[in-house]
């Protein structure tokens, strides 16, 4: 599985769910599930890739501004969120976090929206489905222990509105 494929399981699931993150989680579980077992782990290797590529402060503190808040657990599924939005949301909050501000939908709700835990797990579903056994290593560098760049102070509500502007004026102001 080419990261083509990749991104076209995520964007048919999520298209397939409407946008709800757990019926998104469940259609790629089935999606995979229709494929064989090396291709899941293909699949996987392309997920935690990307979510440790997300791994940084400056894309902490825009979910920080989105969703009021956002500890180590919530910004963990907020990756898995953001990777479930598509190659296009995805690669633009990378390239520039406060760029969020215009790629979230008109009627995100912070309330509602930003987390998608149970799409971090779909491709180890999908395996144990497959297999009847657990994901195997899949062979990739150990994640960062602290997000890559520099550390942004969560509790300064000027550095936050400085830092990213669109953000704080569409979700804080």
């Amino acid at each position: 599985m080419d990261e083509t494929d990749f991104w076209k399981i995520v964007d048919a699931s999520r298209e397939g769910a409407e946008g709800d993150p757990v019926v998104t989680a469940d259609l790629i579980v089935e999606r995979l599930s229709d494929l064989d077992p090396v291709s899941v782990t293909d699949f996987a290797r392309h997920f935690e890739s990307r979510f440790n590529r997300a791994y940084r402060w400056d894309l902490w503190g825009a979910a920080w501004v989105v969703l009021d808040g956002a500890s180590d657990d919530c910004f963990e599924n907020f990756r898995c969120w953001l990777i479930a939005q598509g190659r296009h949301v995805f690669e633009g909050a990378l390239h520039d976090p406060d760029g969020l501000a215009e790629l979230l939908p008109a009627d995100f709700d912070p309330e509602e929206d930003g987390e998608a835990e149970e799409v971090g797990y779909a491709a180890y579903d999908a395996y144990e489905r497959l297999t009847g056994t657990e994901l195997p290593d899949l062979g990739l560098p150990e994640p960062p222990e602290e997000p890559e760049g520099d550390p942004v102070d969560f509790e300064d509500t000027g550095v936050l509105a400085a830092a990213y502007p669109r953000l704080w004026a569409r979700f804080r102001a």
